[in-house]
């Protein structure tokens, strides 16, 4: 399952193995100065249900890719087993947005937004 961590000044998505197969991707890193918002979703696979995926996608069940949605490129990491998570909003990246799904996206939420 996809890992969000704090690492010094950045925000950085670990993927699995199989995860960076799926997506086609590996892993994602942003400079703190770029978060903008984070945002607890009480359901993460929504997000990435819209649109262009490229990578794994079955829908409600698990998502792994890049999703290009109403003018916005975003990445999901979402398992069924976590579908609930974050919504990290960012400006100046290559995305606007990252889902990432977690058993328990309150504490996350509190961990990234610690200074």
């Amino acid at each position: 399952m996809g890992e969000l961590l704090v690492e010094g000044d950045e925000l950085v998505v670990h993927l699995s193995g199989t995860e960076k197969l799926e997506a086609v991707h590996g892993d994602l890193r942003a400079p703190r100065a770029s978060w903008r918002s984070v945002e607890v979703l009480a359901n993460a696979h929504e997000p990435a249900d819209h649109e262009l995926k490229e990578g794994e996608r079955l829908p409600g069940y698990s998502e792994v890719a890049v999703v290009r949605s109403r003018g916005q490129k975003l990445f999901a990491v979402v398992h069924h087993d976590t579908p609930r998570g974050v919504r990290i909003d960012f400006d100046g990246t290559d995305y606007d947005a990252w889902i990432v799904g977690s058993t328990d996206p309150e504490s996350l939420k509190r961990r990234i937004e610690q200074p």
